[in-house]
């Protein structure tokens, strides 16, 4: 437990009256929209009967070339819960995992870089984990806030929730809060994922195993970032694609289940889906580009980006069933 911290009994676990949260932050090249999420992590507001004794962001950098630790160094006064620690560039798993070993609290919270949440964010979290201590008689479950997409970079939590920022993912580190024991217990991030895609839900099939549940807190609200859609990205969309599909092939070697091939899109029906979508690939990023372009040019990116997942996800298909013929050619 944090110093000082008293605790009680509930069930068979022991459980703080009082809790210190620690946020944990992965960030490679993020420095403008990063800057938004600290700030907004700064201004948290903490109810004068809150179970949250106090809060540390731990902000892991993971080898950034855009200044953003000059940056954090020229402005650590501005950022007093802030606590920076870099590594090489290894990719999100490994840097997540330095900021659980570094973070001091018992409860780990895991949001990206790219994340403005709301003012009332953490004490969200700490509610909903002390009604779920209450339900559930134990701490064998983590809380799952709500993610809502958003370009608006000047004022991104002005974004409404719409039908596309739903996810059915079990746990995903966009924005969840869990004791920091059942990390180290399930055995944290498995580094091998140092390409695009899958260790989060990795790790939450370990978590599953385990029992833990997954509480719902739609009232911790986080913003997510991204750049309006323009046809620059589609190399870079493709090969995170490309990427996703090796890492899923790395999650079904770990856990060959069905359940899995369902979700790296691995299995007869979603060749099928996305080859007859896209034409068997006829539907690409060159024949699309002109429809494209003028959605975009309507004003309507997004709407251009989920048309344009036709054939990112046709990629993403092959990339899993290449990957995976590499796999067995190899063994």
């Amino acid at each position: 437990m944090y110093p000082g911290c008293p605790i009680l009994e509930v069930g068979n676990s022991v459980v703080s009256e009082t809790v210190f949260l620690s946020v944990v932050i992965p960030t490679y090249n993020r420095k403008p929209i990063l800057q938004k999420c600290l700030k907004a992590l700064e201004a948290q507001q903490l109810s004068v009967s809150s179970s949250v004794s106090d809060y540390e962001v731990v902000l892991v950098d993971d080898g950034s070339t855009d200044g953003t630790l000059e940056w954090l160094a020229e402005h650590k006064d501005e950022f007093p819960h802030v606590q920076t620690f870099q590594q090489d560039h290894q990719g999100p798993a490994a840097a997540r995992n330095l900021g659980v070993e570094q973070a001091r609290g018992d409860i780990i919270i895991f949001i990206d870089s790219d994340l403005v949440v709301t003012e009332n964010f953490l004490q969200a979290h700490a509610d909903a984990l002390v009604q779920g201590q209450k339900n559930m008689g134990s701490d064998r479950f983590f809380t799952y806030g709500a993610v809502i997409n958003t370009c608006n970079f000047d004022n991104p939590t002005s974004e409404p929730y719409k039908v596309t920022d739903f996810s059915a993912a079990f746990f995903a580190t966009g924005n969840v809060a869990i004791p920091k024991h059942w990390l180290e217990k399930a055995g944290l991030f498995d580094t091998r994922f140092q390409l695009y895609g899958w260790e989060d839900l990795e790790l939450g099939v370990r978590l599953k195993n385990l029992g833990l549940k997954l509480v719902k807190c739609p009232a911790a609200v986080g913003y997510h970032w991204h750049p309006p859609f323009n046809l620059e990205q589609i190399p870079r969309l493709i090969d995170k694609e490309i990427q996703r599909g090796r890492m899923g092939v790395l999650f079904y070697q770990k856990h060959p289940t069905w359940e899995v091939r369902m979700m790296i899109q691995m299995t007869w029906l979603h060749r099928l889906l996305w080859g007859i979508l896209s034409l068997n690939g006829t539907l690409n990023e060159r024949t699309m580009a002109p429809f494209l372009r003028w959605l975009i040019n309507l004003g309507k990116p997004q709407l251009a980006l989920e048309i344009a997942r036709i054939f990112l996800n046709w990629y993403n298909v092959k990339g899993v069933y290449e990957a995976y013929a590499q796999l067995n050619y190899e063994l």
